[in-house]
């Protein structure tokens, strides 16, 4: 046996490597990537006031961040630029503030912290329009208050990391989060008055928003606007081998734009 500095040396390296190896995970195998479409209502009625939100200027930047005339209504189609792989055990701190701002109960995180949860992150996006594809910028898209979303669609691709000949194959989960059910968290949200932005979730936990809350002001009115600021993904880490069949232009051909 070696001396007592030795051993000590020797311990300290092995903890080392244990803490290195417990901080992998599954995930770090893999290349991901997320389309983010957002779904138009079917019918939609030509006067803006009554389909989209109450406020003028409001109308303005909705219309611009949709990157299509409103009668149309094709879905607004985006792929997340950069791909953020996280265990959930990770981001402990922010589960938790999730918590205390109510927007979850204690339950459900408890639980969520308990599985071996990989977390996509997506703070950056590129539309998919042929005129603008290449345009890389932060998440900055207005969900409140309109009424013309149907819902949000995220589309999850994956391969082994470093198979660069291998085409992306479809993650076989389902990632939705319908207007109806973010709804009533945005008008709980209005009602608080702290500065904050707020996280957001859908009902089965997959599909977690990040917003920014802003404040427009014109002489005679102010309104509230909530905007996407960052997405995430929740998918437990024994689906990350369960794979679909087509490729990534099979699964975008229902809300490509035109």
């Amino acid at each position: 046996m070696g001396d007592p500095t030795s051993r000590r040396n020797h311990t300290r390296n092995r903890l080392r490597a244990q803490l290195r190896k417990k901080r992998e995970s599954l995930a770090d195998q893999f290349d991901f990537k997320i389309y983010i479409a957002f779904v138009f209502k079917e019918k939609v009625s030509t006067t803006l006031k009554n389909t989209i939100a109450p406020h003028p200027i409001i109308n303005t930047l909705i219309s611009w961040h949709c990157f299509c005339p409103l009668q149309k209504k094709k879905s607004a189609l985006f792929e997340v630029a950069e791909v953020m792989p996280v265990m959930t055990n990770n981001y402990e701190e922010n589960i938790l503030r999730g918590v205390r701002d109510s927007s979850y109960s204690l339950e459900s995180s408890i639980e969520l912290l308990q599985k071996d949860v990989v977390q996509l992150h997506a703070p950056r996006y590129q539309s998919m329009r042929r005129d603008v594809i290449g345009c890389t910028q932060e998440m900055d898209f207005i969900l409140w208050p309109r009424n013309d979303i149907e819902k949000i669609v995220c589309l999850l691709f994956s391969r082994w990391k470093g198979a660069d000949d291998e085409p992306f194959r479809p993650v076989q989960a389902k990632f939705e989060f319908h207007h109806g059910d973010y709804e009533k968290q945005f008008l709980h949200a209005v009602g608080r008055k702290d500065k904050a932005g707020t996280v957001m979730n859908n009902p089965t936990q997959s599909v977690f928003l990040f917003m920014d809350r802003q404040h427009l002001q014109t002489p005679k009115t102010k309104a509230t606007v909530f905007k996407l600021c960052s997405l995430c993904l929740y998918l437990p880490q024994d689906q990350l081998t369960c794979w679909g069949v087509g490729d990534i232009e099979d699964h975008l051909r229902p809300y490509m734009p035109d």
